[in-house]
């Protein structure tokens, strides 16, 4: 089954270098959504269900937390979430840990880390079945 992905990031460059590391792997994605910030990739959740957020932190409107809090809001269990930031601070990262962030990967990054995070999802998800 096809992965829908949705990459968040106010960084145009930094969501095409993202959408080029999903692409290096062999994950099967259907489907690749962009956002420049939380309430934009909000308005594209309200339209369409996805596997996977992969989010920056720093972004102006709503930020990176201020997402990941809302998506908890929401309670969508099945989500996988990842945050993909150059804000490596301690506080950041136990802050998105607490709001269901799967793992947290520091910019600049290997397509093998994103590969990995992923493989770990769906083995849990076909477990889960």
């Amino acid at each position: 089954m096809p992965l829908h992905i949705l990459i968040v990031d106010d960084s145009a460059m930094m969501r095409a270098v993202i959408k080029r590391a999903l692409q290096q792997t062999d994950l099967d994605i259907g489907v690749v959504l962009e956002a420049a910030h939380g309430r934009a990739a909000l308005d594209i959740l309200d339209r369409q269900p996805v596997d996977a957020v992969l989010t920056d932190i720093n972004m102006p409107v709503m930020n990176g937390i201020e997402l990941l809090r809302a998506i908890d809001a929401r309670n969508p269990e099945h989500l996988l979430r990842i945050v993909v930031s150059t804000d490596g601070s301690t506080l950041r990262r136990e802050e998105a840990i607490d709001l269901g962030v799967s793992a947290y990967i520091e910019k600049p990054f290997q397509p093998e880390v994103v590969r990995g995070i992923f493989d770990e999802f769906l083995r849990a998800r076909a477990a889960a079945r």
